[in-house]
């Protein structure tokens, strides 16, 4: 059979039973959602894509790219969409395209021409599940990268400890990426409250090495360019072990213990009277 002449049978045998088989295709998808998507919803939008479907086919063409499969592909790449948002699995999502498949697939009472048929929908069908997973995954990658964002702002506040003082207290790894967030966050902060001394907390940094190191002295240095100066707290004992081991160099950047002694250290600098609970200056 050609092409055509393909295209046009399949177009007959899902006609024919298009009630029934659209039916078994929601039947099928349902079961393996199990109940976490409303069933008027799923037979909508599978009865959508079996009338797209019948549409690609009666325009002749099996090139699922080509403009006969447009509206399709626009619906697939909507469901494919839909479920990584709704936290479905890839499995999951592509079963909604090769269920259809298996619910047209030919019996031993099949007439040889039709199951040439059919086996030219099952390579359609592969190719449109295919293109489900690419949106699936693209879909899942930008989510993730949303949420990575969203958490590297979390972690990273700044915060107003005093007049004319910030502080940033990090927590965790210090790469590349939470080092350009940190300084902008910090530079646009130095504005908005007109601070003239920024503290960056390290305590709940895990490590320093040379490369965490860089980072902090860029952020300083971006901070110094905007007219604050910068004092590095939480530096433990075994951080300091380890910077000392390295040979990292701080240079005239002033270092402290903890954030207590920090702000002590940024209010004298003030011009702030700064007494401890003994009383003493």
């Amino acid at each position: 059979m050609a092409g055509q002449e393909v295209s046009s049978r399949l177009v007959e045998l899902l006609t024919a039973k298009d009630e029934q088989l659209a039916s078994a295709w929601v039947e099928a998808v349902s079961r393996t959602l199990r109940g976490r998507m409303s069933l008027a919803e799923l037979e909508r939008e599978l009865r959508e894509l079996y009338t797209a479907l019948v549409d690609g086919l009666r325009k002749g063409a099996f090139d699922w790219q080509g403009d006969a499969y447009a509206e399709l592909r626009a619906l697939l790449a909507e469901l494919s969409r839909s479920r990584a948002r709704q936290g479905f699995t890839p499995t999951e999502t592509a079963t909604s395209v090769l269920a259809c498949k298996d619910i047209l697939a030919p019996t031993t009472d099949t007439p040889s021409d039709d199951i040439h048929a059919y086996l030219h929908l099952g390579k359609l069908m592969d190719a449109l599940a295919l293109f489900t997973l690419e949106v699936y995954a693209k879909t899942r990658e930008e989510i993730i990268s949303a949420q990575s964002e969203q958490l590297m702002e979390l972690s990273t506040p700044v915060v107003k400890l005093w007049e004319g003082v910030v502080a940033v207290p990090l927590v965790g790894t210090l790469d590349s990426a939470r080092t350009q967030v940190v300084m902008e966050k910090l530079l646009q902060a130095l504005v908005d409250v007109d601070a003239d001394q920024a503290i960056i907390d390290i305590t709940g940094v895990p490590a320093v090495d040379t490369e965490v190191a860089q980072h902090l002295l860029k952020t300083v240095v971006a901070a110094r360019l905007m007219g604050a100066e910068c004092i590095i707290s939480g530096i433990r004992p075994q951080i300091a072990q380890t910077i000392v081991a390295l040979g990292i160099q701080f240079g005239d950047i002033v270092t402290k213990a903890s954030l207590a002694d920090a702000l002590k250290h940024a209010l004298r600098r003030g011009g702030a009277d700064v007494t401890t609970s003994g009383g003493q200056a």
